[in-house]
C-alpha cells in the first residue's frame, strides 16, 4: 500500500505491507520536496516523476491519498489538491485502486481518535511499524498513517462485502426454495 500525504512543497510517501491478523511492516518512507519559487507546472511534473518511481519500485496493490479538506489558506488548499490529483492519476494510470481518506479518518484509524495531534499519529505509526526512530518529517508519518488506515479499512471493507454477498446468496437460495414449493409452472400445473 502506497500512502501519499500530498503537498507541493513537501509530499510524504510511505509504503506499508500487511495482511489481516498479521503485523504491519514498513517497506519504505520518504518525502518529495519541490522549491516554492519554481513554476507550479514544473513542481507537479517533478512530483509525478517521483510518485511514478515509487510505484515502479515498490509495486503497491493500491494507493491511499489524503482527501483535501477546507483550510483557511486557499493557496495551500490548491497546492495540496493539485499534488493529490497527481497521485490519483499516477495510481489510476497503472490500474491501481485509489482511495481517499480524510485526516480525521486516518487519525481515528491509527490512534483511535479523530482529533489526535501530529505527535500522537507519529507515535502510533512508530509503534505499529515497530520502528526504532519516529519517521520525520511529519509528512512522512502522515503518509505511513494513510497506508495503515487503508490497509485496515480495506480489510474491514472486504470482510463486510463478503458477508453481504453471502447474505444475499442465502436470501436468494431461500427465496428460490420457497418459490419452488407450490409455484405454478409455465403450463399452469403445480
Amino acid at each position: 500500500m502506497l500512502g501519499v500525504d500530498p503537498g507541493l512543497t513537501r509530499c510524504g510517501l510511505g509504503v506499508v505491507e500487511g495482511d489481516p491478523g498479521r503485523p504491519l511492516s514498513l517497506v519504505a518512507a520518504g518525502i518529495m520536496r519541490t522549491p516554492a519559487g519554481e513554476d507550479v507546472a514544473a513542481r507537479l511534473l517533478a512530483l509525478e516523476t517521483e510518485i511514478e518511481r515509487w510505484l515502479g519500485t515498490h509495486q503497491p496493490d493500491a494507493v491511499a491519498v489524503e482527501r483535501v479538506f477546507s483550510q483557511h489558506n486557499v493557496r495551500t488548499v490548491m497546492g495540496t489538491a493539485q499534488a493529490g490529483a497527481v497521485a490519483i492519476v499516477c495510481g489510476a494510470r497503472r490500474g491501481l485502486p485509489v482511495a481517499l481518506h480524510t485526516p480525521s479518518e486516518v487519525k481515528a484509524a491509527v490512534t483511535g481518535s479523530g482529533r489526535a495531534d501530529k505527535a500522537q499519529v507519529t507515535r502510533m505509526v512508530t509503534r505499529l511499524l515497530r520502528m526504532a526512530d519516529p519517521p520525520r518529517p511529519a509528512d512522512t508519518a502522515d503518509a505511513l498513517a494513510l497506508a495503515i488506515c487503508h490497509l485496515w479499512r480495506g480489510a474491514a471493507q472486504q470482510r463486510m462485502t463478503a458477508q453481504q454477498q453471502a447474505a444475499r446468496q442465502r436470501m436468494a437460495a431461500a427465496a428460490k426454495g420457497r418459490s419452488g414449493a407450490g409455484a405454478l409452472t409455465p403450463g399452469g400445473t403445480r
